[in-house]
């Protein structure tokens, strides 16, 4: 009796899943309007970060009802000059309104995590070499054909999935010793 009910608990609990994913799959939004949503938010980013970071396109991935935009930085940013750069960003994101969802203190490779009204999820991760990653990932949407991205990178593209590590200098960004007087970090 006791195996019965919970199987009927279980079938009832898998059955209210699936019908929620089908709720969010009839999203107003298809995944050409969720990619390009995607870019806007990339670009509104990277646009408020002065001086300027040089970046290029890292890959689209499509799952079953999202998808990732993603934003290789080229930039070369110091480990002095990591915690400008998130601070920069989590100040923007919080003015626009994001909800920060976490944050990634590590010394060598942080973080910090945000979402957007609509529920879009954006981070901002350092890795190997210093070397930012921006990320945009999708609410569940409708399935649809999804174009290249539209908007221009800033630094020279590569052929192929292989992207090196960062490869431009900045006088600012790349400097070693942090800058005098500003505070920094989320």
């Amino acid at each position: 009796m006791m195996r019965l009910a919970r199987s009927l608990l279980l079938a009832v609990f898998f059955g209210l899943a699936v019908v929620g994913c089908g709720v969010q799959r009839e999203s107003s939004m298809d995944m050409q309007a969720a990619a390009e949503r995607s870019d806007t938010i990339l670009d509104a980013v990277l646009r408020e970060v002065r001086p300027e970071l040089r970046w290029v396109h890292g890959p689209t991935t499509v799952g079953s009802c999202d998808l990732t935009r993603r934003r290789v930085v080229m930039t070369d940013v110091s480990a002095a000059r990591r915690g400008n750069l998130l601070g920069v960003v989590d100040r923007f994101w919080r003015k626009s309104g994001y909800r920060m969802t976490a944050v990634n203190n590590d010394e060598v490779f942080p973080a910090i995590y945000a979402q957007t009204r609509d529920g879009f999820s954006v981070s901002l991760r350092i890795g190997g070499k210093g070397q930012a990653f921006f990320q945009v990932d999708s609410p569940c949407v409708r399935e649809s054909a999804v174009a290249d991205s539209t908007s221009q990178a800033t630094a020279p593209t590569f052929e192929g999935e292989f992207i090196p590590r960062p490869n431009i200098h900045s006088d600012f960004w790349s400097a070693t010793a942090p800058e005098v007087g500003v505070t920094s970090g989320p």
